[in-house]
């Protein structure tokens, strides 16, 4: 019998993904309804209430499959990455024009209009996806304007038509990014946080979890036949990225932040709690 992972798969006690009406026993099957996240950030939840663990995040732009919605919560699966959790049902709206550019600096500002000078209104991440509609300078500075009128630096964005590039690269550039459990965006990332956004940066939509990664992404290798820049190390429950072979960068609970290590300190420091890495790949 196939076995399911909830975290990729919607299906509760009480009711399940109509998709899945096939695969799993449920009293009642839904149809999804389709919504994007409007919020900057999204944390999606364990459970539907504020004090239930942070389990990923989605930003400003991500479309999602609704299947129920009940005390303020919705619950639902991301569209890029499958990943099924409980979200803020303000955090969500009816489905936007299609997003056109992303957002690759690691943290811009939205302006009310084209106007550095402006009161900023809200911030946003790398990653976050806007549909832009137009485009003005003021002062020499192009901006790229939204549909409800605010605006953006334009030099901050690149059109997804233009993604590609060095993942290591991209996430060199969040190196001081504080650690956050969880976390998906600049504001705050995990060790599998730090490796889909980059990857998202070039194109590349991954899985979100690290035992996901650690199974699905790229083809394993042997780290006796040498280590190269871009290769990831896995250890249970966490990866890091290879940057040449000597060092590794990763988000990770010991500095708390993004930060660059020399691989066989690393070995040696996390092999004393967690034992040895328990894999290598190479996307």
């Amino acid at each position: 019998m196939t076995s399911y992972d909830k975290r990729l798969h919607a299906f509760r006690t009480d009711l399940a993904d109509l998709r899945l009406k096939d695969a799993v026993a449920a009293p009642r099957y839904v149809a999804s309804r389709s919504a994007v996240v409007a919020a900057p950030v999204a944390d999606m939840r364990a459970g539907p209430n504020q004090q239930s663990g942070l389990n990923t995040q989605l930003q400003r732009g991500d479309a999602v499959r609704v299947f129920d919605e009940a005390d303020g919560f919705c619950w639902v699966q991301a569209e890029r990455d499958s990943y099924v959790g409980y979200v803020a049902a303000d955090a969500l709206a009816a489905v936007q024009p299609a997003v056109s550019h992303l957002v690759a600096a690691p943290r811009t500002f939205i302006y009310p209009g084209p106007d550095l000078k402006k009161p900023r209104a809200g911030a946003l991440s790398m990653g976050v996806g806007l549909a832009v509609t137009g485009f003005a300078e003021t002062r020499g500075l192009r901006y790229a304007l939204l549909s409800d009128g605010t605006a953006v630096v334009e030099k901050h964005l690149v059109p997804i038509s233009e993604l590609g590039g060095d993942y290591v690269a991209i996430a060199e550039s969040l190196v001081g990014t504080p650690y956050l459990w969880g976390g998906t965006t600049a504001f705050g990332i995990d060790c599998s946080g730090l490796v889909q956004l980059s990857m998202r940066m070039t194109g590349r939509d991954v899985l979100r979890d690290s035992d996901m990664q650690a199974e699905h992404l790229g083809v394993a290798i042997d780290s006796g036949a040498g280590l190269r820049r871009g290769d990831l190390v896995f250890w249970k429950g966490h990866v890091a990225i290879m940057t040449d072979p000597e060092t590794i960068l990763h988000a990770n609970g010991h500095t708390m932040m993004v930060s660059l290590e020399n691989f066989a300190d690393a070995v040696a420091r996390i092999g004393y709690l967690y034992g040895q890495p328990t894999g290598y790949r190479r996307p």
